[in-house]
């Protein structure tokens, strides 16, 4: 047994809550009524109304309410095996989180608009798996290759800076690390996607292009940022911004070597494009993969849990209507034959 969604257990914290307001409710109405007639005249008109009863239909409905709540749990049990299909690409986006993608030409900075379109680009993959590497100075395997997005995007939403403690940005690391996450013994159906914003400082980037052409994987790369460079913004611990200067003081501004990811792209088969505050591309290298052949899967078997809400949902139906049924007067063989009597 397993629920589907186990935070609605938190819905029965208004039970004890339900139960007084009906006790409140029924005490408030005896009060009430004993304001506007006498006690003697109250006792012979509610002789025919049963106490037991009316807690008996509070009970009712306070086991309705449990029953609804148990059913939002999404009760699961027992499985079933399914067969499953789907055509798609093994796709491994490299993502640069150096301190430059901190500057503020894309707005908020450049990491961030990119990890808003990354989630875009996986909301409309279907049947695709997809990687993510993230790199400076050095690369590392974020995310394996999966279909689970929403994983994807957990793992997405680490990304920063503070991640990799080597400075600088080594685009060939970045492929590197990228082209290890394939199955090796696949020639075919594999993409890597390149997101950064400067230059290689490890001077192995187009070595690892050819690498990736050699081993079948087609690279889109997306340069990121303006093509004239911006400051990169440092945040003191009160917050204040200042920017990064070099040895002599001077503000050092980032720079994207366009050529050399146009030359990177070419190399596989693949395309180059400028992401700019107008147009992020990555819409772009979505219709690009989308437009390439994929493989077809067949015959991955998965389990999955069969739904149960239905029985706890059927048990508050059926005490519904036996609460509506019920009636608060009690039984009596023998009406009352007067009014004083």
């Amino acid at each position: 047994m397993r629920f589907g969604s186990p935070t609605s257990f938190w819905l029965l914290l208004a039970l004890p809550l339900l139960a007084a307001f009906f006790l409140y409710a029924i005490r408030r109405k005896r009060r009430m009524l004993r304001r506007f007639a006498e006690v003697e005249m109250l006792r012979k008109m509610s002789q025919n109304i049963s106490p037991y009863r009316q807690f008996l239909k509070a009970a009712l409905q306070l086991t309705v309410v449990f029953f609804v709540v148990l059913a939002l749990t999404r009760p699961q049990y027992g499985t079933k095996m399914e067969m499953m299909t789907r055509q798609g690409l093994d796709v491994v986006i490299a993502a640069d989180v150096s301190l430059s993608m901190l500057a503020e030409d894309l707005k908020p900075t450049r990491l961030a608009r990119t990890k808003q379109e990354m989630g875009r680009f996986v909301d409309n993959l279907s049947g695709d798996r997809i990687g993510l590497v993230a790199f400076a100075g050095e690369a590392f395997l974020q995310c394996p290759l999966t279909t689970d997005y929403g994983a994807f995007k957990i793992f997405l939403d680490e990304l920063g800076p503070e991640l990799i403690g080597t400075p600088g940005t080594s685009i060939g690391a970045a492929l590197e690390t990228a082209l290890k996450a394939f199955d090796p013994t696949e020639r075919k159906y594999r993409v890597v996607v390149l997101l950064t914003d400067g230059e290689d400082h490890s001077g192995a980037a187009e070595k690892a292009a050819q690498k990736a052409a050699e081993q079948g994987v087609i690279l889109y790369t997306v340069g990121i940022g303006s093509r004239g460079g911006a400051p990169i913004p440092v945040r003191d611990q009160r917050g204040r911004v200042s920017y990064k200067t070099d040895a002599r003081g001077n503000v050092v501004t980032t720079r994207l070597d366009e050529v050399l990811l146009q030359k990177m792209a070419l190399a596989t088969g693949g395309k180059y494009f400028h992401a700019s505050p107008g147009s992020f591309e990555l819409k772009q290298v979505l219709e690009e993969i989308n437009a390439m052949e994929k493989r077809k899967l067949e015959g991955e078997h998965f389990t999955q849990f069969e739904e149960r809400f239905q029985w706890p949902l059927t048990v508050a139906l059926i005490l519904i209507v036996g609460e509506m049924l019920l009636s608060d007067r009690r039984r009596r063989k023998r009406e009352w034959e007067g009014r004083f009597s």
